[in-house]
Protein backbone atom coordinates (compact mmCIF):
# COMPACT_ATOMS: atom_id res chain seq x y z
CA UNK A 1 0.00 0.00 0.00
CA UNK A 2 1.24 3.58 -0.95
CA UNK A 3 1.50 5.94 1.47
CA UNK A 4 -0.39 9.51 0.50
CA UNK A 5 1.78 12.45 -0.48
CA UNK A 6 2.08 15.61 1.42
CA UNK A 7 0.17 18.63 -0.04
CA UNK A 8 2.27 20.53 -0.92
CA UNK A 9 2.20 24.35 0.47
CA UNK A 10 4.15 27.58 -1.21
CA UNK A 11 4.22 29.78 1.13
CA UNK A 12 4.24 33.65 -0.23
CA UNK A 13 4.56 37.08 0.65
CA UNK A 14 7.23 37.11 3.27
CA UNK A 15 10.93 37.94 3.65
CA UNK A 16 11.19 34.52 4.96
CA UNK A 17 12.49 32.23 7.59
CA UNK A 18 13.44 31.94 10.20
CA UNK A 19 10.94 34.74 11.19
CA UNK A 20 13.70 37.90 11.60
CA UNK A 21 11.18 40.82 10.26
CA UNK A 22 7.50 41.29 11.21
CA UNK A 23 4.00 38.83 11.68
CA UNK A 24 3.53 37.36 8.59
CA UNK A 25 7.46 36.04 8.62
CA UNK A 26 6.57 34.56 12.23
CA UNK A 27 3.40 33.41 11.19
CA UNK A 28 4.81 31.04 8.38
CA UNK A 29 7.61 30.36 11.06
CA UNK A 30 5.39 28.45 13.67
CA UNK A 31 3.32 27.21 10.92
CA UNK A 32 5.92 25.21 9.59
CA UNK A 33 7.15 24.60 12.92
CA UNK A 34 4.10 23.03 13.64
CA UNK A 35 2.51 21.33 10.57
CA UNK A 36 5.80 20.37 8.41
CA UNK A 37 4.89 16.82 9.20
CA UNK A 38 1.66 16.49 7.62
CA UNK A 39 2.23 19.14 5.05
CA UNK A 40 5.18 19.93 1.87
CA UNK A 41 5.90 23.36 2.06
CA UNK A 42 8.10 25.73 0.31
CA UNK A 43 8.91 29.30 1.37
CA UNK A 44 10.00 32.23 -0.86
CA UNK A 45 13.05 34.34 0.95
CA UNK A 46 14.35 37.61 0.18
CA UNK A 47 18.31 36.63 -0.91
CA UNK A 48 19.61 39.89 0.48
CA UNK A 49 17.93 39.43 3.77
CA UNK A 50 19.52 36.28 4.40
CA UNK A 51 23.50 36.11 4.60
CA UNK A 52 23.56 32.21 5.45
CA UNK A 53 21.32 30.54 2.90
CA UNK A 54 19.79 26.80 4.06
CA UNK A 55 18.12 24.73 1.46
CA UNK A 56 15.50 23.81 4.08
CA UNK A 57 13.94 24.91 7.38
CA UNK A 58 12.55 22.81 9.89
CA UNK A 59 11.84 20.50 6.98
CA UNK A 60 10.67 23.11 4.34
CA UNK A 61 12.44 24.14 1.19
CA UNK A 62 13.51 27.33 0.98
CA UNK A 63 13.94 29.76 -2.11
CA UNK A 64 15.77 32.62 -2.33
CA UNK A 65 14.59 35.03 -4.62
CA UNK A 66 17.11 38.63 -5.41
CA UNK A 67 14.42 40.85 -5.13
CA UNK A 68 12.92 42.74 -1.71
CA UNK A 69 10.32 41.66 -0.03
CA UNK A 70 8.94 44.74 0.80
CA UNK A 71 7.31 48.00 -1.01
CA UNK A 72 7.23 48.53 -4.26
CA UNK A 73 9.48 45.55 -5.20
CA UNK A 74 6.95 43.83 -3.14
CA UNK A 75 4.65 43.38 -6.57
CA UNK A 76 7.02 41.91 -8.51
CA UNK A 77 8.53 39.46 -5.60
CA UNK A 78 5.01 38.29 -4.94
CA UNK A 79 4.45 37.93 -8.96
CA UNK A 80 7.69 35.56 -9.42
CA UNK A 81 6.73 33.80 -6.12
CA UNK A 82 3.31 32.80 -7.47
CA UNK A 83 4.34 31.90 -10.98
CA UNK A 84 7.71 29.50 -9.58
CA UNK A 85 5.23 28.09 -7.40
CA UNK A 86 2.69 26.83 -10.20
CA UNK A 87 5.34 24.40 -11.59
CA UNK A 88 4.57 22.15 -8.31
CA UNK A 89 2.77 23.26 -5.37
CA UNK A 90 -1.14 21.92 -4.98
CA UNK A 91 -1.88 25.20 -2.62
CA UNK A 92 -0.96 29.04 -3.00
CA UNK A 93 -0.50 30.71 1.19
CA UNK A 94 -0.48 34.18 -0.31
CA UNK A 95 0.47 36.77 2.38
CA UNK A 96 -0.97 39.94 1.79
CA UNK A 97 -2.29 41.27 -1.36
CA UNK A 98 0.60 43.13 -3.33
CA UNK A 99 0.85 41.00 -6.18
CA UNK A 100 -3.06 40.06 -6.56
CA UNK A 101 -3.58 41.30 -9.94
CA UNK A 102 -2.20 37.75 -11.00
CA UNK A 103 -4.91 35.99 -9.53
CA UNK A 104 -7.41 35.73 -12.07
CA UNK A 105 -5.48 33.65 -14.27
CA UNK A 106 -4.07 31.34 -11.41
CA UNK A 107 -8.01 30.30 -10.86
CA UNK A 108 -8.79 30.53 -14.48
CA UNK A 109 -6.16 28.52 -15.81
CA UNK A 110 -5.00 26.08 -13.35
CA UNK A 111 -6.12 23.74 -10.20
CA UNK A 112 -4.17 25.63 -7.58
CA UNK A 113 -6.31 26.32 -4.37
CA UNK A 114 -5.54 29.90 -3.02
CA UNK A 115 -5.85 31.14 0.59
CA UNK A 116 -4.97 34.67 0.74
CA UNK A 117 -4.21 36.38 4.32
CA UNK A 118 -5.44 40.40 3.01
CA UNK A 119 -3.82 41.03 6.15
CA UNK A 120 -4.82 44.53 7.62
CA UNK A 121 -6.51 47.39 5.31
CA UNK A 122 -3.15 48.46 3.77
CA UNK A 123 -4.82 50.39 1.47
CA UNK A 124 -5.70 52.80 4.92
CA UNK A 125 -2.35 53.24 5.81
CA UNK A 126 -1.26 56.99 6.14
CA UNK A 127 2.21 56.14 4.72
CA UNK A 128 0.70 55.53 1.14
CA UNK A 129 0.00 58.03 -1.02
CA UNK A 130 -3.15 58.55 -3.12
CA UNK A 131 -2.11 56.04 -6.13
CA UNK A 132 -0.18 53.46 -4.03
CA UNK A 133 -3.91 53.22 -1.68
CA UNK A 134 -5.72 52.91 -4.91
CA UNK A 135 -3.93 49.98 -5.94
CA UNK A 136 -3.97 47.75 -2.40
CA UNK A 137 -7.75 48.51 -2.80
CA UNK A 138 -8.29 47.25 -5.96
CA UNK A 139 -5.69 44.35 -5.02
CA UNK A 140 -7.64 43.39 -1.91
CA UNK A 141 -10.50 42.91 -4.34
CA UNK A 142 -9.24 40.77 -6.28
CA UNK A 143 -7.61 38.61 -3.50
CA UNK A 144 -11.17 38.35 -2.47
CA UNK A 145 -13.00 37.82 -5.22
CA UNK A 146 -10.54 35.21 -6.79
CA UNK A 147 -9.08 33.18 -3.88
CA UNK A 148 -10.62 30.11 -3.06
CA UNK A 149 -10.70 30.70 1.16
CA UNK A 150 -10.03 34.83 2.29
CA UNK A 151 -8.18 34.71 6.14
CA UNK A 152 -9.28 37.76 8.21
CA UNK A 153 -6.88 38.10 11.10
CA UNK A 154 -9.47 40.04 13.03
CA UNK A 155 -13.38 40.18 13.30
CA UNK A 156 -13.03 43.91 11.91
CA UNK A 157 -11.16 42.84 8.97
CA UNK A 158 -13.85 40.23 8.61
CA UNK A 159 -16.92 42.25 8.84
CA UNK A 160 -15.57 44.46 6.19
CA UNK A 161 -14.98 41.36 4.07
CA UNK A 162 -18.16 40.77 4.45
CA UNK A 163 -19.60 44.26 4.11
CA UNK A 164 -17.56 45.35 1.33
CA UNK A 165 -17.33 42.47 -0.96
CA UNK A 166 -20.71 40.24 0.59
CA UNK A 167 -18.25 37.86 0.92
CA UNK A 168 -17.13 35.16 3.88
CA UNK A 169 -14.03 34.95 5.23
CA UNK A 170 -11.62 32.53 7.84
CA UNK A 171 -10.87 34.52 11.04
CA UNK A 172 -7.60 33.66 12.13
CA UNK A 173 -5.43 36.06 14.52
CA UNK A 174 -1.80 35.13 15.24
CA UNK A 175 -0.12 33.49 18.11
CA UNK A 176 2.09 35.54 20.63
CA UNK A 177 3.50 32.42 23.24
CA UNK A 178 6.54 32.76 21.42
CA UNK A 179 7.64 35.41 23.80
CA UNK A 180 9.13 34.68 26.95
CA UNK A 181 9.91 36.34 30.31
CA UNK A 182 13.59 37.58 29.94
CA UNK A 183 15.25 39.37 33.37
CA UNK A 184 16.15 42.39 33.32
CA UNK A 185 20.39 42.28 33.07
CA UNK A 186 22.15 44.55 34.66
CA UNK A 187 23.82 45.60 31.42
CA UNK A 188 21.01 46.15 29.43
CA UNK A 189 19.66 48.49 32.15
CA UNK A 190 22.53 50.28 32.03
CA UNK A 191 22.93 50.59 28.44
CA UNK A 192 19.50 51.99 27.96
CA UNK A 193 19.82 53.97 31.07
CA UNK A 194 16.09 52.57 32.16
CA UNK A 195 14.32 53.83 35.17
CA UNK A 196 13.29 51.52 37.81
CA UNK A 197 9.62 51.78 36.51
CA UNK A 198 8.13 52.46 33.31
CA UNK A 199 5.43 51.82 30.58
CA UNK A 200 6.13 50.60 26.99
CA UNK A 201 6.06 50.53 23.72
CA UNK A 202 7.47 48.97 20.58
CA UNK A 203 6.12 49.68 16.74
CA UNK A 204 6.84 51.31 13.66
CA UNK A 205 7.22 54.79 14.24
CA UNK A 206 4.16 55.88 11.52
CA UNK A 207 0.97 58.56 12.18
CA UNK A 208 -1.85 55.57 12.55
CA UNK A 209 0.09 54.45 15.41
CA UNK A 210 -0.97 57.48 17.34
CA UNK A 211 3.02 58.06 18.53
CA UNK A 212 2.05 61.75 18.76
CA UNK A 213 -0.92 61.32 21.16
CA UNK A 214 0.90 58.75 23.46
CA UNK A 215 4.14 60.77 24.14
CA UNK A 216 1.83 64.07 24.49
CA UNK A 217 0.12 61.80 27.32
CA UNK A 218 3.28 61.25 28.88
CA UNK A 219 4.82 64.64 28.37
CA UNK A 220 4.78 66.82 32.07
CA UNK A 221 4.04 64.02 34.39
CA UNK A 222 6.31 61.59 36.93
CA UNK A 223 5.26 58.50 34.63
CA UNK A 224 8.25 56.87 32.66
CA UNK A 225 7.96 56.10 28.84
CA UNK A 226 10.39 53.52 27.15
CA UNK A 227 9.33 54.04 23.39
CA UNK A 228 11.40 51.72 20.31
CA UNK A 229 11.03 52.42 16.93
CA UNK A 230 12.39 53.53 13.97
CA UNK A 231 12.53 57.60 14.28
CA UNK A 232 14.86 58.10 11.49
CA UNK A 233 12.45 56.52 8.94
CA UNK A 234 10.32 59.40 7.91
CA UNK A 235 9.61 63.26 8.97
CA UNK A 236 7.09 62.43 11.21
CA UNK A 237 9.20 60.54 13.58
CA UNK A 238 12.26 62.78 13.38
CA UNK A 239 10.11 65.68 14.52
CA UNK A 240 8.56 64.04 16.86
CA UNK A 241 12.41 62.75 18.48
CA UNK A 242 13.21 66.58 17.94
CA UNK A 243 10.01 67.75 19.98
CA UNK A 244 9.72 65.29 23.38
CA UNK A 245 12.83 65.46 24.81
CA UNK A 246 11.78 65.46 28.32
CA UNK A 247 13.31 62.90 31.23
CA UNK A 248 10.92 60.66 31.63
CA UNK A 249 10.72 59.90 27.88
CA UNK A 250 13.25 57.32 26.96
CA UNK A 251 12.67 57.35 22.84
CA UNK A 252 14.80 54.46 21.81
CA UNK A 253 16.43 53.38 18.11
CA UNK A 254 14.83 49.58 16.68
CA UNK A 255 16.25 46.69 18.54
CA UNK A 256 16.41 43.57 16.49
CA UNK A 257 18.07 41.11 19.26
CA UNK A 258 14.80 39.23 20.37
CA UNK A 259 16.21 38.43 23.44
CA UNK A 260 17.04 42.16 24.57
CA UNK A 261 13.49 43.28 23.37
CA UNK A 262 11.66 40.79 25.77
CA UNK A 263 13.67 42.12 28.67
CA UNK A 264 12.44 45.61 27.87
CA UNK A 265 8.74 44.62 27.40
CA UNK A 266 8.64 41.63 30.21
CA UNK A 267 10.05 43.75 32.78
CA UNK A 268 7.81 47.01 32.12
CA UNK A 269 4.86 47.98 34.41
CA UNK A 270 2.24 47.69 31.44
CA UNK A 271 2.15 47.80 27.42
CA UNK A 272 0.70 50.84 25.38
CA UNK A 273 -1.22 49.97 22.09
CA UNK A 274 -1.41 52.44 20.18
CA UNK A 275 -2.19 51.09 16.29
CA UNK A 276 -5.41 52.28 15.10
CA UNK A 277 -5.08 50.54 11.08
CA UNK A 278 -5.17 47.26 10.86
CA UNK A 279 -6.17 43.91 11.88
CA UNK A 280 -4.49 41.76 14.90
CA UNK A 281 -1.39 43.35 15.50
CA UNK A 282 1.30 40.93 16.57
CA UNK A 283 3.13 42.96 19.26
CA UNK A 284 -0.24 43.46 21.02
CA UNK A 285 -0.81 39.07 20.68
CA UNK A 286 2.60 38.88 21.96
CA UNK A 287 2.37 41.47 24.82
CA UNK A 288 -0.81 39.88 26.15
CA UNK A 289 0.77 36.50 26.29
CA UNK A 290 3.21 38.57 28.44
CA UNK A 291 0.28 38.78 30.94
CA UNK A 292 1.19 42.31 30.58
CA UNK A 293 -1.88 45.06 31.72
CA UNK A 294 -2.61 46.79 28.06
CA UNK A 295 -3.54 50.55 27.59
CA UNK A 296 -4.70 50.45 23.81
CA UNK A 297 -5.83 52.98 21.11
CA UNK A 298 -9.87 53.06 20.96
CA UNK A 299 -10.94 50.56 17.95
CA UNK A 300 -12.72 47.89 17.18
CA UNK A 301 -9.56 45.91 15.92
CA UNK A 302 -7.87 46.37 19.80
CA UNK A 303 -11.29 45.84 21.49
CA UNK A 304 -11.92 42.62 19.79
CA UNK A 305 -8.42 41.30 20.25
CA UNK A 306 -8.67 42.05 24.06
CA UNK A 307 -12.03 41.28 23.92
CA UNK A 308 -13.13 44.15 25.54
CA UNK A 309 -11.01 43.95 28.21
CA UNK A 310 -8.66 46.05 28.06
CA UNK A 311 -8.38 49.78 29.01
CA UNK A 312 -8.68 52.23 25.98
CA UNK A 313 -8.56 55.35 25.19
CA UNK A 314 -8.69 58.15 22.20
CA UNK A 315 -7.39 61.19 23.33
CA UNK A 316 -3.59 62.76 25.16
CA UNK A 317 -5.85 63.76 27.87
CA UNK A 318 -8.07 60.47 27.93
CA UNK A 319 -4.97 58.68 28.07
CA UNK A 320 -3.35 60.38 31.25
CA UNK A 321 -6.61 60.21 32.36
CA UNK A 322 -6.79 56.75 32.23
CA UNK A 323 -3.24 55.88 33.07
CA UNK A 324 -4.21 58.37 36.79
CA UNK A 325 -6.87 55.85 37.15
CA UNK A 326 -5.79 52.67 37.05
CA UNK A 327 -2.41 53.55 38.57
CA UNK A 328 -4.64 54.93 41.82
CA UNK A 329 -7.14 52.01 41.78
CA UNK A 330 -4.35 49.06 41.77
CA UNK A 331 -5.52 47.95 38.17
CA UNK A 332 -2.56 46.85 36.28
CA UNK A 333 -2.03 43.58 37.75
CA UNK A 334 -5.66 42.57 37.38
CA UNK A 335 -5.94 43.92 33.92
CA UNK A 336 -2.51 41.90 32.94
CA UNK A 337 -3.92 38.39 34.49
CA UNK A 338 -7.06 38.76 32.33
CA UNK A 339 -5.12 39.32 29.14
CA UNK A 340 -2.70 36.08 29.65
CA UNK A 341 -6.11 34.33 30.32
CA UNK A 342 -7.31 35.16 26.62
CA UNK A 343 -3.93 35.17 24.97
CA UNK A 344 -3.68 31.52 26.36
CA UNK A 345 -6.80 30.24 24.84
CA UNK A 346 -7.03 32.27 21.65
CA UNK A 347 -3.22 33.52 20.36
CA UNK A 348 -1.35 30.36 21.12
CA UNK A 349 0.73 29.24 17.51
CA UNK A 350 -0.52 25.45 18.45
CA UNK A 351 -4.07 27.12 18.36
CA UNK A 352 -3.54 29.06 15.37
CA UNK A 353 -1.61 26.55 13.20
CA UNK A 354 -4.83 24.05 13.65
CA UNK A 355 -6.59 26.68 12.14
CA UNK A 356 -4.63 27.13 9.11
CA UNK A 357 -4.48 23.34 8.71
CA UNK A 358 -8.26 23.15 8.74
CA UNK A 359 -8.03 25.13 5.54
CA UNK A 360 -5.37 23.26 4.10
CA UNK A 361 -7.16 20.00 4.20
CA UNK A 362 -10.75 21.75 2.74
Amino acid sequence: MTQKSKVKIAVIGTVGVPGIYGGFETLADYLIQNLSNEFDFTVYCSKKKYKDRPKTYHGARLIYLPIEANGKSSILYDIVSIFHALFYADTLLILGVSGAFVLPFVKLFTRKKIITNIDGLEWKRDKWGKYAKKYLKKQEEIAVNYSHEIISDNKGIQDHVSESYNSSSNLIAYGGDHVFYEKLNSDTKTKYNLPDKYAFKVCRIEPENNIHIILEAFRNTNLNLVLVGNWNNNLYGTELKNEYTDDNLYLLDPIYDQKKLNELRSNCWFYIHGHSAGGTNPSLVEAMNLGLAIIAFDVHYNRFTTNNKAVYFKTAQDLKEKLNYIIEHDEIVKIGSKMKSIAKEEYTWPVISKKYKNLFLL
